[in-house]
C-alpha cells in the first residue's frame, strides 16, 4: 500500500491525519512521527529553531521505517520563516536525509493554489500579524496575489489545538475578502479536517487549510490523485485533472 509520511511539530491537531486517511478510504497509509519543537512559540527565532535540519533529521528514520515513500514536513510557520529560497533548502536537505522525495506544507499551499487556478488570494491566519506577514511575502514569491492578510494573535500552538468548529468557522469568516478566489488558513496546528465542507459552504469558495493541503502535497509526491469530496474542492478538482 502507498505510503507517506509527516513530520508533525508536537501535539496540537495531529489526530486530522488519521482522519483524513479514513476519509481517503484506505488506499494510503498516513504514517506521521512528531519531531521536538523545543519552544512552543509563533515568534520569528522559535520558529527557525523548531525547522532546524536537526530537528527534522531525528525522526525521518522512525518514518523509513514505517514504510513512507514521501516525506512532508508539515509545518507552515517554520519553514515559510525561512523565506522562499531557505524553505527551499529546508526541503532540499530533508530530501538527501531521507533519501526520498520531501515538501513542506508552505511548498504545499503554494502547489496547491497553483492548482486550483486561483489568482487571488486571502490569508486567515492563527498567528501573530508579524509572522502572518511572512506567509504572505512567501506566497507572493510563488506568485500568489494575496488580496487580504489576517493575523489572530496567537502565541502557542497548543492554544490553536483547541479551537473547535466555531472558532475556526469564525476564523475563517473574518479572514475572507471579496476579491478572494480562495481562502488560506495556514497553521497545521489548527483541526480543520472535520470542517471543510462547512466552511466552503460558509464561503462560498475553495479553502485550503494546512492539515489538507499537507496530505495532497504527499499524494502529489508519489503521484496518486484520489477523490474525496468531504476533503474540499482541492480534492474534487484531484479526480478530475
Amino acid at each position: 500500500m502507498a505510503s507517506v509520511g509527516f513530520l508533525y511539530p508536537g501535539h496540537s491537531a495531529e489526530d486530522d491525519y488519521p482522519r483524513i486517511e479514513s476519509l481517503l478510504g484506505g488506499g494510503v497509509r498516513l504514517p506521521l512521527v512528531h519531531t521536538d519543537i523545543g519552544e512552543d512559540a509563533h515568534r520569528v527565532d522559535a520558529l527557525l529553531e523548531m525547522g532546524s535540519a536537526a530537528r527534522l533529521a531525528a525522526r525521518v528514520d522512525d518514518l523509513k521505517e514505517r514504510g513512507a515513500e514521501a516525506v512532508v514536513w508539515a509545518c507552515t510557520s517554520a519553514s515559510f520563516v525561512f523565506g522562499w529560497e531557505g524553505a527551499q533548502e529546508q526541503v532540499r536537505e530533508l530530501s538527501a536525509t531521507a533519501g526520498l522525495p520531501a515538501s513542506s506544507t508552505s511548498f504545499a499551499f503554494a502547489h496547491a493554489v497553483r492548482a486550483l487556478r486561483a489568482r487571488r488570494v486571502a490569508i486567515a491566519a492563527t498567528y501573530p500579524e508579524d509572522v502572518a506577514e511572512h506567509f504572505r511575502t512567501f506566497l507572493k514569491s510563488a506568485g500568489a496575489e494575496v488580496v487580504s492578510t489576517r493575523g489572530s494573535g496567537i502565541i502557542t500552538a497548543a492554544e490553536v489545538g483547541t479551537w473547535g468548529r466555531a472558532e475556526v468557522l469564525a476564523l475563517a469568516r473574518a479572514g475572507d475578502h471579496p476579491d478572494a478566489e480562495a481562502v488560506l488558513l495556514p497553521d497545521t496546528a489548527l483541526h480543520t479536517a472535520a470542517y471543510l465542507p462547512d466552511i466552503e459552504a460558509e464561503l462560498g469558495k475553495p479553502v485550503l487549510t494546512a492539515n489538507q493541503v499537507t496530505v495532497w502535497e504527499g499524494l502529489r509526491l508519489i503521484d496518486r490523485e484520489i477523490a474525496c469530496p468531504p476533503l474540499g474542492t482541492l480534492f474534487a478538482r484531484a479526480a478530475r485533472e
